[in-house]
């Protein structure tokens, strides 16, 4: 049973694209992000994660490992990217054509070029 010092957080890890693990924790107040990672059963689920290397947020923000978690905290883990997100989107651009993507895709009649 929950003691009034504790505090519920969740912790989320998505190891691929579309496959994403949940833990709902019970922490003593005071707890850190890696005591969090550490209690949720993260390295037994999946023993090649390194939790002391791992890049971690909040709620979608950057967290250090040490930082004190508050009550109903969101917990994420974060993969690296595989793709520059710029270089995509360069990528798509470049399949999709300059008539058909992006400020020029739909030109006003009578308008200035590039409007």
């Amino acid at each position: 049973m929950a003691d009034a010092a504790d505090i519920r957080v969740t912790v989320l890890y998505s190891p691929a694209p579309r496959e994403m693990h949940e833990w709902a924790l019970v922490l003593a107040t005071g707890a850190t992000v890696l005591q969090a990672l550490e209690a949720s059963g993260l390295r037994a689920a999946f023993p090649d994660a390194d939790l002391r290397s791992a890049v971690a947020g909040i709620w979608g923000r950057k967290a250090r490992l040490e930082q004190v978690l508050r009550e109903r905290d969101r917990v994420e883990i974060y993969r690296p990217l595989k793709v520059d997100p710029k270089l995509a989107r360069r990528e798509r651009f470049r399949e999709q054509g300059t008539r058909a993507a992006g400020l020029f895709a739909r030109k006003r009649t009578g308008s200035k070029p590039g409007y």
